[in-house]
């Protein structure tokens, strides 16, 4: 345990060190998230973690080892956080849209499936990069990960090429209601 006689010799030994390794610090934490906001408010709550456990840092450890430590552990939080808020929005969501017990009418289901082959056709139109994700999400209820998967493609590449498959289908989409 670091032995100060006081806050202000603790605060003083915490200041010198941050000066000392604050730099590479920061550069260790983007080059692990590699987006510089990200890496700021990461290195901001390294630095506070850092502060508040000072009292128990062991001396015999070195204290750029040790700041490397909570940093990567503060990194693997927040990977921990994005994975499960994107696996909400990835799985979850589609759940809620699924839950719903309304039965529908012979009519409804005739005009549905009318719609769904006019909206297949429509997609038809679509260059094969940008049609199958949307008919592998919409029509075989696969998830991003798992399109990503089957395509051999980085997710951030699925979720591109089906924001501009939805971009190019908009106005046709508005032509089949308006024909409708």
């Amino acid at each position: 345990m670091i032995i100060c006689k006081n806050k202000q010799s603790m605060d003083q030994y915490f200041e010198t060190c941050i000066l000392e390794h604050g730099k590479s610090l920061f550069n260790y934490i983007y080059s692990l998230v590699r987006h510089k906001e990200l890496a700021e408010d990461l290195y901001q709550e390294v630095l506070i973690s850092a502060y508040l456990a000072l009292p128990s840092f062991e001396e015999r450890a070195k204290v750029k080892n040790w700041l490397f430590k909570i940093a990567v552990n503060k990194c693997r939080d927040f990977w921990r956080r994005e994975k499960s808020s994107n696996r909400f929005w990835e799985e979850k969501v589609y759940l809620y849209a699924e839950d719903k017990n309304v039965t529908l009418q012979p009519e409804e289901s005739i005009l549905n499936k009318c719609s769904q082959e006019e909206m297949v056709e429509t997609l038809q139109d679509l260059p094969k990069m940008y049609r199958d994700p949307l008919l592998l999400f919409y029509y075989h209820n696969q998830t991003l990960m798992e399109i990503s998967d089957l395509t051999s493609l980085p997710i951030s590449t699925v979720k591109t090429r089906m924001r501009r498959a939805k971009d190019r289908l908009r106005p046709k989409v508005k032509e089949l209601v308006a024909n409708g």
